[in-house]
């Protein structure tokens, strides 16, 4: 029968090993490969979001409100729907993910 500490420490050796693995796979990966890898799967659910896209021709801002932000990871791609002040409807975004930043806003 092994021990606790004996328990511990193994299960310490083997939680450092993972990390030293992954962070030795990270920085011999190339940069574009770790992006794509860390767009995978990312969606945010229902909750109020500003999304900014940062582009060539400037920043451009939409608000979300009780909706969720998509992702396409192939495409490279965020898709959601925005409130448009002008016109007061949603609208159907669909922006790059390189350059766009998703905050939640807590009102």
């Amino acid at each position: 029968m092994i021990n606790k500490k004996l328990k511990l420490r193994i299960a310490a050796i083997v939680v450092v090993s993972i990390g030293l693995a992954l962070y030795g796979v990270l920085t011999i990966m190339p940069e574009d490969r770790v992006n794509q890898i860390s767009r995978l799967g990312v969606s945010y659910l229902d909750g109020d979001y500003q999304v900014t896209y940062t582009g060539y021709s400037g920043d451009k801002t939409w608000i979300v409100r009780n909706s969720k932000v998509t992702s396409e990871p192939a495409k490279g791609y965020y898709f959601f729907w925005a409130h448009d002040s002008k016109t007061n409807k949603k609208r159907y975004i669909q922006v790059p993910m390189a350059n766009t930043y998703i905050e939640e806003i807590n009102d």
